[in-house]
């Protein structure tokens, strides 16, 4: 039996790390390394500090067709084919490392909840690239801004316009967007009350300005 290697062990454990921190299911790591499912599983619950969830990958490609899962999916992708192609970075390692620069450039404008889930997990962007290999998604440029954007296999490229470009009567009016709204709304309600009471003690403490007392001009006899 050949013994295997420590360092491509030890490659593997810090491979299988990095995955999990950025949110990789069990799934993911039993097909990108070597280890077995009781070391992963041992691995997941010392970094995460719990067990792996369990259930199914998602496995759907009419996911990355919606209209904002859209727009990260290419952004990834557009990373991804890069590092992939023009770093020292492969396959594993490049989805590693395209992933964070894509958390980094999604979180970008985003001062009011800078750590919030992103809308590609790390486990879809891997799926991602699993459509792109089984030819199963393809890119798409738009015939207006020229970007490359994921699309079914087969679709015809002429007349495509991106979401971006052509973007859905009701884009952004998210819940998520619905209730960040209505959370500013009561922040600021609190705050002008808080600044009416606020104005409203100061006028009861204060004392009124005495008035003038006017000389009392004594009546005329009658004559």
């Amino acid at each position: 039996m050949a013994s295997k290697s420590v360092a491509k062990e030890a490659s593997e454990i810090m491979l299988a790390s990095e995955m999990i921190r950025l949110g990789a299911r069990l799934q993911v790591l039993q097909a990108e390394t070597s280890l077995s499912y009781d070391r992963l599983a041992r691995l997941y619950r010392e970094v995460k500090g719990c067990s792996p969830p369990k259930g199914m990958l998602p496995f759907s490609v009419d996911w990355f067709m919606t209209w904002l899962p859209n727009i990260h999916s290419s952004v990834f992708h557009s990373i991804y084919q890069f590092m992939d192609t023009r770093s020292p970075a492969k396959k594993s390692h490049a989805l590693v490392e395209a992933y964070r620069l894509y958390l980094e450039q999604a979180s970008t404008g985003r001062a009011d909840e800078p750590f919030g889930e992103p809308v590609l997990s790390f486990t879809r962007a891997w799926m991602l690239i699993r459509f792109f290999d089984s030819n199963m998604v393809q890119l798409s440029y738009c015939e207006r801004c020229k970007g490359g954007f994921v699309a079914h296999a087969h679709d015809p490229q002429k007349g495509f316009v991106c979401a971006i470009c052509r973007p859905p009567p009701r884009a952004g009016k998210t819940r998520a967007h619905a209730a960040a709204s209505t959370k500013a709304a009561g922040s600021a309600k609190a705050l002008l009350d808080k600044e009416v009471v606020a104005g409203l003690t100061a006028g009861k403490t204060r004392r009124p300005a005495k008035s003038p007392t006017l000389p009392v001009m004594a009546e005329p006899s009658p004559a």
